[in-house]
């Protein structure tokens, strides 16, 4: 089974993703100011409210990754398409009974959440597809930058890619971390012809 290692990571707390998107502050803008003529019980309003103004905190209490939220341009564009197009339906409708409101607007917070962590997770996924170290374009959901995910793939289909995306690992390692290569001596040449998936990871934690 193809495995992949994230490198040179580490997990940052974000505000969420969906508002990194160019439209966001619009969209949400509007959802907040119309909010009062969406429920017959006054009630909706202050609770809806607050989902709405404290959406992208907590999207990402929600999101529960064990990795940082980079998510790239391509999955942000269909994770927001999805929300404001059902956002969108919902705010088509007249006033609504009480209780209704808000428990649409929560269904459609969960949905966003779900969308963005498979978002985020699918993108990691793909890097099992490659062979040795590889990267993608990503936008960080902790300050809307652009930022890339680094990750070794392990779909080598011949000992000799396999020799290679190895060596590619370590030259990346030392420029990272400013090491030479002969400090990973389980990594030499060598012994790259015998090396194994859990040999190589106890080699790297060693170190």
């Amino acid at each position: 089974m193809a495995l992949l290692l994230c490198l040179g990571m580490t997990v940052a707390l974000a505000r969420g993703c969906l508002h990194c998107h160019y439209n966001f502050s619009e969209k949400f803008s509007f959802y907040r100011h119309h909010v009062n003529l969406k429920s017959w019980w006054v009630g909706d309003i202050p609770v809806s409210g607050a989902l709405l103004t404290d959406w992208s905190q907590d999207t990402m209490k929600e999101l529960h990754l064990a990795i940082p939220a980079e998510i790239t341009q391509e999955k942000l564009e269909q994770v927001a398409r999805i929300v404001y197009q059902k956002m969108d339906q919902l705010y088509q409708g007249k006033m609504y009974f009480p209780g209704y409101f808000p428990s649409e607007l929560r269904a459609i917070f969960r949905e966003q959440v779900h969308l963005i962590q498979n978002a985020i997770i699918e993108s990691r996924i793909d890097c099992q597809r490659h062979c040795g170290i590889f990267q993608y374009q990503t936008i960080s959901c902790n300050n809307c930058t652009d930022s890339h995910v680094v990750c070794f793939g392990y779909n080598c289909e011949s000992s000799e890619q396999w020799e290679a995306a190895v060596q590619g690992l370590l030259s990346y390692i030392s420029d990272w971390h400013n090491l030479v290569s002969p400090n990973f001596t389980c990594l030499e040449p060598q012994h790259l012809a015998n090396l194994t998936l859990e040999k190589a990871s106890e080699c790297l934690t060693q170190h």
